[in-house]
């Protein structure tokens, strides 16, 4: 678990619960006079000294006495005993009698304290300092000097253990791999004399940095064999942590590409996210200060380990002994020697086929950006030179054509960047196909046409462009190329190759929105070009097309004639895949004739043609309206059980973010919301490198989720980050905006909610008035549109209960007129939409007194068909209105805590659990006198924390410990909390909260 608050200074305090806890385990032992020591390893950049510093305020809160110091890297000049020096310097000038005192009764100290700190005695001269010298060569004292540093090392016990029996101490010791002899040996006295002193010692070192030669290995070994030494482990954050790390860094919501290209690349190391994140640079710019502390590293190495790192860097790869002793040009000693240095101080690390790669890719990217031009252009030709030398395989172009590029060899570089988009096209893997032939394209012009390959023009690189940004999840690039590919087209290109240019303009345009007249008239040019062809393949892919457009514009007749011939053309030349494209669209015309079970025969048929003949893409086009036609009827299971074989296919052919990859993935996380299947935070991620239109499209459908589970903040975000993709997909303002209402609604700021209701009304009317959609927004805005009356109407607020209401008889005709005018698939209004519509009379019977119970219960019934999370709604809106009509709510009560218990839906099981408790229903689970918090709440999840911890007693600095917020910050959160409770004092926010059902009794555990 990964806790990221935000101090005062804006920068965010690492905090890992796990280690946290032990770190605070040994403190509490160490308290009760168990001495212990803590060996805190960890990278650089991983967070060591953050984690050390919530210890010491920890301590420092609990009455102990911190002492920190921290080795430094002297290359020239010794500095001994540097650390406890630094650590023990304040004990000289403590104002506390009893410090100062333990401090001169030992003169020793003078070794480390500044001369005049209270000591009675100088620094005796026949002890001095150690010097450069003696820190690099001591293995051990002379003789002479055994006596003067048994001394010292007694003296620093002896005055640690002497105060640790007034307060606990904690000496801090940082970056241990810098130490010093004097300061090892030190270290190594002291905690082998550690029994029930109150004192703990915690050093942290760079796992890193301690080769297998550095002289802090073999003391590490000894030391973690004591009883009183423990060793934690300070790892890089997971992806989920670490993606959770970079978002609450960020000042505001980022694109999710952005936010998994900095994971990715910091491979969970904080600091690394930091100064990426603060850049926000390409991928192929690496932040100048991060790099000067990558590089470093690399400066104490040999010239011969440095040249190995280099080369390795150019490879972009992992590499194989051969390669690095061929393209180094190094002897084969010279080249162990270089590559047991850089394995043994941790540069690089040996994989399980041998293979040597860096350690942590930023070293990589640091290395490479490096290199000097001309030497990176040779080390580039020298792995092409021996990559053509070599049998081909997989992935043998596509290496061949980065190096030929990056070494200025275009000619090589072009035929094998198409031979690799061939052959990421056949892995399933069509971004690395698009990212081929984007490079191909670059350098076009810049090959003479002598050295251009066969069969291929600038035309046929557009096309290709065009397919595979379509279907790697980037439309909006699809459209680009396929636009360019148009203006590219000449008086003399052939018909047939024209008319596929504008084929594929026109099925690029379909994936945006608002750009349907556009595809439409690309579709007419392109059967204008074959109309009076005989037939072929691209007539029957041209008739295909046409055919599915004029379903879209409601010209059946046209449409099935246009299949139909579509059929026709393909049988008669072979063209299954376009036969398939058309039975698709035979399907979907039968369903919205009303036949169902013909158009589930024309598009399982659809199905199998196209798998037959190698077009996944017309193939998971038949398993979405499949689905869909499922779906229509209610049949929810069927429908979800066709989706996920769609999305599984997706993601077997590389399609996962093509137009009906992302169309079978919504849909999937779609009917799991409503038959109350919840998934995980992964079914939220779109792909990286898709574009931020086609994430969005997934975000939306998950905020509902993120709402529904009451996690507000994170559904704050979304809503808001969310609003700028508005015009890029007709179901994300659906989707995200019907999770807005529903936020506002829960947070008790009914207001809000309904003008948010109102904005998403007004907004489809102008983009597509009487949209069947509407009646789902309308029930929503009714509902709280009721509750903002009902709320005004306890205050005695007349003027505003009126205005509630008027708001909420608008949305009520808005939702009537959807229901009339709106043009369902299957030609009638399904049960997802008589559920709606249900519901929205049922919300209406509540706007100007209790509701009709009665209503709520039929619009219960009408969700019966597997929306259970809607449902189980209406179910607490019917005990809603029995309770005020003195009925029985108990069962309505008891199916929708079922529900919401269930599937973890929190502000809906608190709003029931509050009804139960007015009811004096018993619930199976819940204590009967604990009120649950009511709906109606002002507080944020962060407000709430602290008023939980100040009902309990704590202090400010005992919450922001806990929080692990600083006590300015608990301040802050006080104040805005008594300001929306309209309390003066922390006590009287605290009764009002108990009052209104805001914070429940404490349990012991709690307590």
């Amino acid at each position: 678990m990964l806790i990221v608050p935000r101090l005062g200074s804006g920068i965010p305090l690492v905090a890992r619960t796990h280690e946290m806890r032990r770190l605070r385990a040994a403190f509490a032992r160490a308290e009760r006079g168990e001495a212990g020591a803590v060996l805190l390893s960890g990278d650089a950049g991983v967070g060591k000294t953050r984690l050390l510093t919530a210890l010491g305020e920890h301590v420092e809160a609990s009455g102990g006495l911190v002492l920190t110091g921290r080795c430094i890297d002297v290359r020239e000049g010794g500095l001994p005993y540097l650390p406890f020096a630094e650590a023990l310097a304040p004990l000289g000038s403590s104002a506390d009698p009893s410090v100062a005192a333990a401090v001169r009764l030992r003169p020793a100290l003078g070794r480390l304290l500044p001369q005049g700190q209270g000591l009675e005695e100088p620094r005796p001269a026949e002890h001095p300092p150690m010097t450069s010298n003696d820190r690099e060569t001591m293995v051990r004292p002379r003789p002479e000097q055994d006596l003067g540093q048994l001394q010292l090392f007694d003296a620093v016990l002896g005055v640690l253990t002497e105060i640790a029996q007034a307060r606990p101490v904690v000496i801090l010791l940082e970056d241990l791999h810098w130490a010093d002899a004097s300061t090892r040996n030190l270290l190594s006295f002291l905690l082998s004399r550690l029994r029930a002193q109150r004192l703990l010692v915690v050093g942290s070192y760079r796992e890193e940095d301690v080769h297998r030669r550095h002289p802090l290995r073999g003391l590490l070994s000894e030391l973690v064999r004591l009883a009183t030494v423990e060793r934690v482990d300070l790892h890089p954050f997971g992806t989920a942590d670490a993606r959770k790390f970079v978002e609450a860094l960020a000042d505001e919501p980022m694109p999710a590409d952005v936010v998994a290209d900095i994971v990715a690349r910091s491979e969970g190391n904080p600091f690394f996210a930091e100064e990426l994140l603060a850049t926000q640079t390409e991928c192929n710019d690496l932040p100048a200060g991060l790099a000067e502390v990558l590089l470093s590293r690399l400066e104490r190495l040999s010239p011969d380990t440095r040249r190995v790192a280099r080369v390795i860097s150019v490879a972009n790869e992992p590499v194989m002994h051969g390669a690095l002793a061929e393209v180094s040009g190094l002897g084969e000693l010279e080249l162990d020697e270089a590559l047991r240095e850089a394995v043994q101080h941790h540069v690089l690390v040996v994989l399980s086929d041998g293979s040597y790669t860096f350690r942590h890719a930023l070293l990589q990217e640091a290395v490479y950006g490096d290199l000097l031009p001309g030497e990176r252009s040779r080390t580039h030709a020298a792995y092409a030179a021996r990559i053509r030398a070599r049998p081909q395989g997989r992935g043998h172009d596509a290496k061949l054509a980065y190096h030929s590029m990056q070494s200025s060899d275009l000619v090589t570089a072009l035929p094998a960047l198409l031979r690799a988009m061939d052959e990421a096209e056949k892995l399933g893997a069509p971004g690395s196909a698009l990212q081929h032939v984007e490079q191909a394209l670059s350098i076009w012009d810049a090959v003479p046409e002598a050295e251009r390959p066969e069969g291929f023009d600038e035309l046929r690189l557009l096309h290709e462009a065009s397919y595979f940004a379509g279907t790697s999840g980037e439309p909006e690039r699809a459209v680009a190329f396929a636009r360019s590919a148009t203006q590219a087209l000449k008086p003399d290109t052939a018909a047939d190759r024209a008319a596929k240019t504008w084929r594929r303009l026109a099925e690029a345009l379909l994936a945006l929105e608002g750009t349907l007249d556009e595809a439409t008239a690309a579709i007419d040019r392109a059967w204008d070009l074959v109309k009076d062809t005989e037939p072929s393949g691209t007539r029957a892919w041209v008739l295909a097309g046409r055919a599915g457009f004029l379903r879209i514009l409601e010209q059946p007749e046209a449409a099935l004639e246009s299949a139909r011939a579509a059929v026709a053309d393909a049988q008669a030349v072979g063209a299954a895949a376009a036969e398939a494209a058309a039975l698709v669209t035979l399907g979907t015309l039968a369903d919205s004739a009303g036949d169902p079970a013909e158009a589930r025969e024309w598009l399982r048929k659809a199905q199998r043609k196209a798998r037959d003949a190698g077009a996944p893409n017309t193939e998971m086009r038949a398993t979405y309206f499949l689905a869909l036609s499922y779906d229509d009827h209610a049949d929810f299971a069927e429908a979800l059980d066709h989706v996920t074989s769609g999305v599984a296919r997706a993601e077997e052919t590389g399609l996962s973010w093509s137009v009906y990859g992302l169309e079978l993935r919504a849909r999937q996380l779609t009917l799991r919301y409503l038959m109350g299947d919840w998934p995980d935070e992964s079914a939220s991620r779109a792909g990286r490198g898709v574009s931020s239109a086609v994430a969005a499209r997934i975000l939306a459908i998950w905020s509902l989720f993120v709402v529904a589970r009451g996690r507000f903040d994170e559904a704050a975000k979304l809503v808001a980050g969310l609003r700028r993709h508005w015009t890029a997909d007709m179901q994300i303002p659906l989707s995200v905006g019907d999770a807005g209402i529903q936020l506002a609604y829960w947070r008790g700021d009914r207001a809000e909610a309904v003008r948010r209701a109102e904005d998403l009304i007004g907004w489809l009317e102008r983009i597509e008035p009487g949209l069947l959609a509407g009646i789902r927004v309308a029930a929503v805005g009714v509902t709280a549109a009721a509750a903002h009356a009902a709320d005004a109407r306890v205050r005695g607020d007349q003027a505003t209960a009126a205005a509630a209401v008027a708001a909420g008889e608008r949305m009520l005709a808005h939702g009537r007129m959807c229901a009339v005018v709106g043009q369902p698939r299957s030609g009638t209004l399904g049960p997802e939409g008589r559920a709606w519509l249900a519901r929205l009379e049922a919300a209406a019977s509540c706007l100007t007194g209790r509701g009709d119970a009665e209503k709520w219960a039929a619009a219960a019934a009408a969700f019966g068909y597997g929306a259970v999370y809607e449902q189980a709604i209406c179910h607490w809106h019917e005990a809603e209105a029995l309770l005020a009509a003195d009925g029985d709510a108990g069962a309505a009560i008891e199916a929708a805590h079922a529900v919401a218990v269930r599937l973890g839906a929190i502000p809906l099981r608190d709003a029931v659990r509050d009804l139960a408790h007015r009811a004096r229903v018993e619930l199976a689970g819940v204590e009967p006198a604990a009120p649950a918090r009511t709906v109606a709440d002002p507080l944020t999840d962060r407000e709430r924390d602290v008023l939980e911890r100040v009902a309990l007693g704590r202090t400010n600095r005992q919450v922001g410990e806990e929080l692990y917020i600083s006590e300015k910050t608990v301040s802050v959160h006080l104040s805005r909390v008594m300001a929306k409770l309209g309390a003066s004092r922390r006590a009287e926010a605290v009764a009002i909260a108990y009052d209104r059902g805001l914070l429940t009794a404490p349990t012991a555990e709690h307590a």
